[in-house]
């Protein structure tokens, strides 16, 4: 039962769970979300049909119809639930993981996420508590329900003529291959890698944090003298850039750019949404624009609930998480390419390039997430937070992810991971001497006193 997250259920299928734990939360969503019908789609990882088919026969046994919308992307069955109001959906992904991991992500009334604390962890009690199964008396029904060119259509209100852009674009092998063609084109201007569904992964895992898996797209920007490089996750609900350099963009850094968008097409100037991560550089440079910023959460059950309660424009994570309250306050992948490659557009009628655009927000010098193996992760937080808050008068300090703590000339941000063994550490300076001075210290915290590894 350990794939039950904070965010959803995740982890190597047949070892972390198996069919009768797919069977079993099928079975217990419809009695949890108190629906009668429950929306569910998959992406192409091998062990998803099978998976499929066990949830499928648990929502029938239990009563429910389903409604199959086949294979979507994440964004897809959001976009499904929101809009054919359901009150109940499932995506049978393991979004970035490496094909051996799979898992579930369950959304509810306009597309809202449902986490551990909002329900998942009360479906694993029930599982584990060996609450009955039985069949009802009328069992529910399978009805295929089609959407992809609802989807389109709706999604095509954001596209805007990008003809004079060359651009490269990963698909990673994932369900980004459903659509990015039929949005973008496929003419010679349009550069596509990886553009087969194919849940083996063969060509690299469909993580785009991962630097290593980068590398081709860098080299195609390169060869292909793209102005922008586009990189998917493996169920398309994050997405992140290359500028034309074939350098990677720090995610948390589009958040500012899309101001662009926003504020300087659409004039909304409302509240924007950053993780606990976000570099300072976001706020610094959106604020004066007559953005407000709402840090938040790390992870979509937390900032798309925020962003709702907020009415928040939109925000955006380190991840490469977007979220738009134009698209049910839910993050897409697709959305925030489109918005990214407008922005990049009109940049270049005006002789400027992705990276002096993102040259112009960034103030700092960044670590990076860096990632600890510590079994006493509370301790180790708490020993980092002590001994820099005893050194130095904190300017801002917040607690609700972890601890970010702001001081006159560099902040660090230590949370322990929701879904992995580890203890992250992420720190930003105004000099790059300062910086690794502060690494340094936090490192040789966590190694002496805690057995830290890196």
């Amino acid at each position: 039962m350990g794939a039950f997250h904070a965010y959803d259920i995740r982890g190597i299928y047949g070892k972390d769970w198996d069919r009768e734990t797919a069977y079993k939360v099928g079975y217990f969503i419809p009695r949890l979300l108190k629906s009668d019908k429950v929306l569910v789609g998959r992406d192409c990882r091998v062990s998803s049909d099978e998976i499929h088919d066990a949830v499928l026969k648990g929502i029938n046994d239990a009563g429910a119809d389903v409604y199959d919308i086949g294979l979507s992307s994440t964004p897809m069955v959001y976009f499904a639930t929101a809009n054919y109001g359901f009150d109940a959906s499932v995506q049978i992904t393991a979004s970035h993981n490496p094909a051996e991991y799979n898992g579930m992500k369950v959304s509810t009334t306009d597309a809202q996420a449902v986490g551990f604390d909002a329900g998942l962890g009360q479906i694993k009690a029930w599982i584990e508590e060996g609450v009955p199964t039985p069949v009802a008396e009328k069992r529910g029904q399978v009805f295929k329900k089609e959407i992809l060119e609802d989807y389109i259509s709706f999604m095509s209100k954001f596209k805007k003529d990008i003809s004079n852009l060359t651009v490269a674009m990963d698909l990673s092998n994932g369900m980004a291959n459903l659509f990015a063609k039929r949005i973008f084109g496929e003419g010679e201007n349009m550069h596509y890698l990886f553009d087969t569904l194919d849940g083996r992964f063969p060509n690299h895992e469909p993580n785009p944090l991962v630097e290593k898996n980068c590398l081709p797209l860098e080299e195609l920007v390169c060869k292909v003298k793209a102005d922008c490089g586009v990189i998917y996750d493996g169920d398309a609900d994050r997405v992140m850039f290359i500028d034309e350099r074939g350098k990677f963009i720090s995610p948390d850094l589009m958040i500012a750019l899309m101001g662009k968008y926003f504020v300087g097409e659409r004039g909304l100037k409302g509240i924007v949404l950053q993780d606990i991560r976000s570099s300072k550089a976001v706020g610094e440079y959106l604020e004066p624009m007559g953005c407000k910023m709402q840090t938040w959460k790390v992870g979509r059950a937390f900032a798309a609930k925020k962003l709702r309660e907020i009415d928040g424009v939109w925000g955006g994570e380190l991840a490469g998480h977007y979220y738009f309250r134009d698209f049910f306050y839910s993050d897409s992948g697709l959305l925030a390419s489109m918005i990214i490659l407008n922005i990049v557009s009109a940049l270049k009628k005006e002789g400027r390039t992705l990276s002096q655009a993102i040259a112009e927000i960034v103030r700092y010098e960044n670590s990076g997430e860096i990632n600890f193996r510590v079994e006493d992760k509370k301790g180790a937080m708490d020993a980092v937070k002590d001994f820099f808050m005893a050194q130095e008068k904190a300017t801002a300090f917040m607690d609700f992810d972890g601890y970010r703590i702001e001081f006159p000339e560099w902040w660090l941000n230590i949370r322990p991971s929701n879904t992995e063994p580890y203890l992250r550490f992420l720190c930003e300076a105004t000099s790059q001497s300062l910086l690794q001075e502060k690494i340094a210290a936090t490192d040789k915290i966590l190694r002496e006193q805690f057995g830290a590894s890196r």
